[in-house]
């Protein structure tokens, strides 16, 4: 079946992506379009890396000319390898798999030994463990069980048994995508996580450059999904335990994806932050600040321009606070739909957008549009989907991001371009968006306030709302402040020195 993406022999850079572009909409994938339109110069390849290919519908955005490959794999999807007649053993088994579960393991800062880089550890014949060793054979299990009861106490032997098995099977499917994968310059990975160990083994494999840009601190975001993911076995109820207590296979996954940003980090040769908070996060998780860089987002000024539509006084006894984002818990959707109850009370003309799609987390979906009707907000608060920010900004009077997470987000940018000020939690880089850096003398964009607080982001909207004057002033900041220090140009600039820097930078 001919493949429906482009293939290429080779690209300038490949860009290794986990849930994102081109089958996700979003912050992140917005960012990479982007990037890619913003460098025709160069010929980009991405790899797409998800979950199962059931999970993801058609891709959301065009292809640009310049991006000359594209694959896709899926790594949780069930393998297609039965279990051999008769089982191998394998000399050495047994070490290498404790070496490489202490590795994947342990918080230490030591990097993955010499073996274990290697694509050949991971190879079908010939390797140290091949898969179908990991998956069935005598000393693999045997490395299992001992590890279960050396360590284990919390959940079934079988809740273990499939928890280490999802969790390392991905590694031999991204060694084989890097045995695959066609040369690129340079290979740029959006996060660490899988994404982040693909980019290593093709860094140690190549001997090319590798680049990390982090819009969120990953590890940070997973132990948020972790925390609260229902299909992380826990046998005990909540009522069981303590709630302040984690599970072990929690902690487990966390451990997990903590040592592969690490891994992660140890292998790049630039690691780019958004902002300085995020900067220290990433050093204090092990990145080496010799080889940090702080590289804003940017967005294109001069086309959001013609969206700054006037806003008379008369408008703002009826204004539109919209929330573009994805509906899911790290959006934190259900405050900004309880803080527009307390608006609609002080301003019964206000709407409430909520703008992003919904089948990410459909069952937390479900919950916001049952708190709408719970709180009877229905004809005042509206879940519109995915749209174009271009068609939306221009409606509205004021963004909100109740987010519990966030790294340096596009949608404010956006908005500060079209004259759209902003209130957000006090997260990722928004308190420097909003109020500007040290240096910063532009005034306050909008507002920031504390996470999950309800009443506080009520109280921000209101004050502008019933003060025109003051909302200009916040709009006239907004606009300055992105023109000055978050334009595309200088983003676009700052990575093309950036990809090309030799290797030997390093």
């Amino acid at each position: 079946m001919t493949s429906p993406f482009p293939k290429a022999d080779s690209a300038d850079i490949a860009l290794l992506l986990e849930g994102t572009f081109p089958f996700v909409s979003g912050g992140v994938s917005s960012w990479v379009h982007q990037m890619i339109r913003g460098m025709p110069e160069h010929r980009f390849a991405v790899v797409f890396l998800g979950s199962r290919p059931e999970d993801y519908a058609e891709a959301r955005y065009a292809l640009p000319e310049n991006l000359v490959h594209l694959e896709t794999h899926y790594l949780f999807a069930p393998e297609e390898m039965p279990p051999p007649e008769t089982p191998q053993r394998i000399k050495g088994t047994t070490a290498c798999l404790r070496d490489l579960h202490t590795q994947l393991r342990e918080k230490g800062p030591q990097a993955l030994p010499e073996a274990l880089r290697d694509l050949t550890f991971y190879a079908e014949r010939g390797g140290q463990i091949p898969l179908k060793e990991f998956l069935y054979g005598e000393d693999s299990w045997a490395h299992i069980t001992a590890m279960y009861e050396e360590r284990c106490t919390d959940p079934s032997f079988v809740d273990y048994f499939w928890t280490v098995r999802n969790m390392h099977l991905p590694i031999w499917r991204l060694a084989d995508i890097a045995r695959r994968l066609i040369p690129a310059r340079v290979y740029h990975t959006v996060s660490t996580g899988y994404a982040g160990l693909l980019g290593a083994l093709l860094h140690w494999h190549t001997g090319r450059r590798l680049i990390l840009s982090e819009h969120g601190i990953y590890t940070k975001e997973r132990r948020i999904d972790l925390l609260n993911a229902a299909w992380v076995a826990d046998r005990r109820s909540r009522l069981e335990r303590d709630p302040s207590e984690i599970s072990y296979l929690r902690e487990l996954w966390i451990a997990f994806f903590e040592s592969l940003g690490r891994i992660c980090y140890e292998a790049a040769d630039t690691i780019v932050a958004l902002y300085p908070a995020a900067q220290a996060r990433q050093i204090a998780d092990g990145a080496d600040p010799h080889r940090g860089l702080i590289i804003p987002n940017g967005v294109p000024v001069a086309p959001l321009k013609a969206l700054r539509a006037p806003r008379p006084d008369s408008s703002f006894a009826a204004p539109v606070l919209c929330l573009l984002g994805r509906v899911t818990p790290i959006k934190d959707i259900k405050t900004f739909i309880r803080a527009m109850s307390a608006v609609i009370e002080a301003i019964p003309g206000a709407q409430g957008w909520i703008v992003g799609p919904e089948e990410e987390d459909p069952a937390y979906a479900v919950e916001c549009h049952n708190l709408v009707d719970t709180l009877d907000l229905v004809g005042h608060v509206h879940f519109k989907g995915f749209q174009q920010v271009t068609d939306i900004l221009p409606q509205v009077h004021l963004l909100v991001l109740s987010s519990i997470s966030e790294g340096l987000p596009l949608v404010v940018l956006e908005g500060f371009a079209a004259g759209v000020p902003a209130i957000c939690t006090d997260v990722g880089a928004c308190r420097q968006l909003i109020l500007g850096g040290e240096a910063d003398t532009l005034g306050p964009a909008g507002d920031v306030t504390g996470i999950a607080d309800s009443q506080a982001l009520a109280s921000a909207a209101i004050a502008l709302f019933q003060d025109p004057d003051r909302w200009r002033t916040a709009q006239a900041a907004a606009i300055a402040r992105v023109e000055t220090h978050y334009t595309d140009t200088l983003m676009f600039e700052r990575y093309r020195a950036l990809y090309a820097q030799s290797h030997d930078d390093r």
